[in-house]
This record gives structure tokens, C-alpha cells and sequence, in this order.
């Protein structure tokens, strides 16, 4: 149900083929019929294809989909203008479709279906693009030399009482990001700066280039706690059942979790603007919601689709109810301010 690709992996390799596969769409006689959809998506193949899979099974619409990361992709998007063979650009972060939308990239959709589905807080204002699964971005910390009593907010961590203990993912990677973006908009830029310069303080060692690798640190003791996504977690308990770090669900007696999506919207200049619009409606059902819930084991949006047992085991939590679409507003101030704080 998510994207689990590092930002950046293979991006020059990714760039060509993906190249490629638009030059075949493009090719005269090659261009995608009625009854065919092109998806540009910055998720994995393996994450993504079981869902189009079940699409096309349910529908009979053939999906073509080329992968990248989600800065290419828009780039691409950008180049191609209205010769795009895209007609939907899904990807794994609010940011980015914030970004996209803001580019003119992708069209206004306006559906009943959506509207009532997708919560407020989790699509854009001007309905150009919607999250279809929820990631949380909280504390994971070790379950053998924590008490979690000691933990409560993602300001909590700027504490002292961590020095020399906390572990962090790259300022690089556009999760990070947009968590300080949600913090600025809390509790503003001095504040949110205050947070940041203690986490950086607090650091245990250099950061680390994807989650997986920080919750390993985790628990090989070369830290006690950080931040993660619940997803990847969850990828490690399944192998895993006994890795020794557990989850907290951070701010609790605050504003809640920090949470994001995975999501898409309707390209610009979508050839089959229509049936894109009835594949984002799919997307909202519960079957879909259903297979976001089980092969990723990130947060259906729809709050009537089973959990994963996995996902369920780790309790219920109060999520921030402030528009992801901040994660993309605030983008660009909250990167500037990771730089001025140290934060790399």
C-alpha cells in the first residue's frame, strides 16, 4: 500500500527506462485507446501493480504504469506538456502532489464519490489531487533500554534527556520534510527551529539514509529511539516478530500523529480524463482500500476497511487534523530551516 523506494536510488537509470516506456506509448499507433489507462507512479512496482492488477480485473481497462521517483516523473510531466501519454500521477507524499498541483500539472476533479470519502484534511483544497492511504511518521523506540513512559512529542525529543540517543533519516528525504512543514504550521518557524536544533544536538550518530536502516540501529543499540514511518516497522515484524523496538504514538496529549498519504490525481492534459476520474474512485472503495491495507501495511483512509493484523496490533491514535496539503506549502521554508539548524 505504500512506496518503500529510497529518494534518489537509481534515478539516471530509472529516468531512461522510464524514458523509454513514454517513447513506446508515443510511438504512432501506440498511443493508449479507449479502455486504457497510463499511470506515472512513484511507487514501487511491487506495491503498486497488485492494485492496477485487481483494477484491470474488475474493469477490464488495461493499465500501463512507468515508475520513478517523484521528482522525474513531474519533471517529465512538465517537459511533455500536452503530448503527456499520462493520464493519472500517483505518488507517496502530499508535498509532491502538492508541488505538482501547484505547477499546473494536474486537473480539478470534482466527484461526489471522492468528496464523501477522502476526508478533508487528506486532499487538496481544490480537489486536484487525493490521498488514498494514510502513513504515520512517529517514534519508534527500544523495547529493551526504554521506558515508554519517558516519551510523549516529537518536540519531547529535543529534550536533553536524549543526548546522545536519537537517531534520524536525512533532512534529504521528503518525509522528513514535511514533517517539520506540519510543525511549522502548528507551532510556527522559531519554535519549530528550537525542535529541530535539539534533535540535532541529540543525535547518536550521522543520519541514515533510509528508516529500515534506522530502526535496525535501533536495535543493535546504536540508538534508543527515532522517528519512522509505521510501514516500514511493520515490513520488519513480518519476518521479524521478535525485533526488539516497539512503537509510540507520539503527541497524543497534543495535536496527535503526524500523518500523510499516498496519493494521485488526474493529469492536466489526460487523454481519458474520465475513466481516470473512475479509477481514483476505485481507489476510494473498499476494495482497494482493502489492498492498500494488506500489501503495504500502511492506514486505509477509509476508517471501514480492516487493518492488517499486524497494523492493528499497535493500537489506535488521535492523528493531527491539520491538512497534509501544508506538507507541500510549507515545503521550501521547512527545508530552509532543517539548513540553518544542522539538520543534514
Amino acid at each position: 500500500m505504500g512506496r518503500m523506494s529510497l529518494k534518489r536510488k537509481n534515478m539516471f537509470a530509472s529516468v531512461r527506462v522510464a524514458t523509454l516506456a513514454a517513447a513506446v506509448f508515443l510511438l504512432p499507433g501506440c498511443a493508449p485507446s479507449s479502455g486504457e489507462l497510463v499511470v506515472y507512479s512513484a511507487r514501487v512496482e511491487a506495491l503498486i501493480k497488485p492494485i492496477l492488477d485487481r483494477y484491470t480485473a474488475e474493469t477490464g481497462t488495461q493499465v500501463r504504469f512507468v515508475t520513478d521517483d517523484a521528482g522525474p516523473l513531474i519533471e517529465r510531466l512538465n517537459a511533455e506538456g500536452a503530448n503527456t501519454p499520462a493520464d493519472i500521477l500517483l505518488t507517496v507524499d502530499a508535498g509532491e502532489l502538492w508541488f505538482a498541483a501547484e505547477r499546473g500539472l494536474l486537473q480539478r476533479v470534482d466527484s461526489p464519490v471522492l468528496a464523501a470519502s477522502i476526508p478533508e484534511s487528506l486532499r487538496d483544497p481544490g480537489n486536484r489531487w487525493f490521498g488514498f492511504s494514510l502513513r504515520a511518521r512517529t517514534i519508534a523506540y527500544s523495547s529493551e533500554r526504554v521506558d515508554p513512559a519517558m516519551l510523549g512529542s516529537y518536540a519531547d525529543l529535543a529534550d536533553p534527556k536524549w543526548r546522545g540517543r536519537l537517531c534520524l533519516r536525512t533532512s534529504k528525504q521528503i518525509y522528513n520534510q514535511s514533517l517539520v512543514a506540519m510543525l511549522i504550521a502548528e507551532f510556527g518557524e522559531p519554535r519549530t527551529e528550537e525542535i529541530v536544533r535539539g534533535w540535532v544536538a541529540n543525535l547518536a550518530t550521522d543520519v541514515f539514509s533510509s528508516d529500515v536502516k534506522l530502526l535496525e540501529a535501533i536495535a543493535a543499540g546504536q540508538c534508543d529511539v527515532g522517528l519512522v514511518n509505521t510501514y516500514y516497522y511493520g515490513r520488519i515484524l513480518r519476518e521479524q516478530p521478535e525485533f526488539p523496538v516497539k512503537l509510540f504514538w507520539a503527541d497524543q496529549s497534543g495535536s496527535g500523529v503526524h500523518v500523510n498519504v499516498s496519493g494521485a490525481g488526474v493529469t492536466a492534459h489526460a487523454r481519458h480524463a474520465a475513466e481516470a476520474r473512475r479509477f481514483l474512485e476505485w481507489l476510494a472503495g473498499a476494495e482497494a482500500q482493502g489492498l492498500f491495507a494488506r500489501v503495504n501495511l500502511e492506514f486505509p483512509v477509509s476508517p471501514a476497511v480492516e487493518l492488517d493484523p499486524i497494523v492493528a496490533a499497535w493500537g489506535p491514535f488521535k492523528q493531527n487534523p491539520i491538512s497534509v496539503a501544508k506538507a507541500g506549502e510549507l515545503q521550501a521554508d521547512a527545508v530552509r530551516l532543517m539548513d540553518r539548524a544542522g539538520y543534514r
